[in-house]
């Protein structure tokens, strides 16, 4: 559903160019084991890609950017996941 939400052509143009993916792509990781409890008390996170991503809690949702987390604490065997619903795009510098 995420996806579905980019401009067309998004993810085609992605594809065709493996640096912009992976600013992309690192732009949605961050190092360590953050778990929501620890998120909802910071401000910004550092990202792999070297941009930050924003964070707030508006209304009881904890949002990132301007996406919103939908699932929080997915345990995986390299670190913590939290599902968005929504594609978080770099800034362009």
């Amino acid at each position: 559903e995420a996806f579905a939400k980019l401009p067309a052509g998004t993810v085609e143009g992605l594809l065709k160019d493996i640096p912009a993916l992976t600013k992309v792509l690192t732009y949605h990781v961050a190092s360590g084991r953050l778990m929501a409890a620890d998120v909802v008390k910071m401000s910004a996170i550092s990202t792999l890609s070297g941009d930050p991503l924003r964070v707030k809690v508006e209304d009881g949702r904890v949002m990132i950017n301007d996406s919103q987390v939908i699932i929080a604490d997915i345990e995986t065997s390299n670190g913590v996941c939290h599902a968005i619903d929504t594609v978080l795009i770099p800034p362009v510098k």
